[in-house]
């Protein structure tokens, strides 16, 4: 038994620096986005509102360096840079989009939780 857990730990640790570079607050979302279609910066901007400008740049740079997206400079006035997930961020889409459909249909029942969690807590301390 404890070579069972050991091994699950080991296998957990070994992919969790993996995990928090896909998983991290704003690549899911944003590599969701490109899923769809390549886009330009200020139009991702626009779809993961309230995203910082900087923010939205550390992520883009981040997913990048992974390889999980491509950025290419349009020759235009003004220079544009268009952002496209790559083969290898597009095999993050199945697992993003049931992850979305999730959120979606538990999102609710997520909410009440914390509400009855808040109010439980609040209780407590009164």
């Amino acid at each position: 038994m404890t070579t069972d857990i050991t091994a699950v730990l080991a296998e957990i640790n070994s992919t969790r620096p993996i995990l928090e570079q896909v998983a991290n607050k704003w690549s899911v979302l944003i590599l969701t986005v490109l899923c769809s279609q390549p886009s330009r910066f200020n139009a991702i901007k626009r779809r993961l509102d309230p995203i910082t400008h900087k923010s939205l740049t550390e992520a883009l740079r981040r997913l990048e360096h992974n390889g999980l997206v491509s950025r290419r400079v349009i020759a235009s006035s003004p220079v544009a840079v268009e952002y496209a997930i790559t083969p290898l961020g597009r095999t993050l889409q199945d697992p993003f989009i049931a992850l979305v459909s999730w959120a979606k249909q538990h999102g609710g029942a997520m909410e009440l939780a914390q509400g009855t969690y808040d109010g439980r807590d609040s209780e407590e301390s009164a």
